[in-house]
């Protein structure tokens, strides 16, 4: 469960991701030099880390403790390990 707070600051770093990625369509169509578009999807790249990290926090934090706590420790231990792999790849 996401708290109100949390939601909000997904929401805006979601929202300026999205600026990241219209700001990097218009590079494309505007013939930017390659390097300065690359640099550009690195930092998309970082910003979508960044809302996975706050996302797993909360996940680890919560959800994750809650479903232990409520006696389910396989579900849990299994979905840590699913976004892990995720992460590494």
């Amino acid at each position: 469960m996401k708290s109100p707070e949390n939601k909000v600051t997904l929401v805006r770093r979601l929202k300026l991701v999205e600026g990241q990625v219209r700001g990097l369509q218009r590079m494309i169509e505007e013939d930017v030099y390659c390097i300065d578009v690359i640099t550009q999807t690195s930092a998309v790249k970082q910003a979508l880390s960044n809302v996975e990290d706050l996302l797993m926090e909360g996940h680890l934090s919560h959800c994750a403790i809650a479903q232990i706590r409520a006696g389910n420790p396989e579900k849990a231990t299994a979905e840590i390990l699913k976004v892990y792999k995720l992460k590494r790849k």
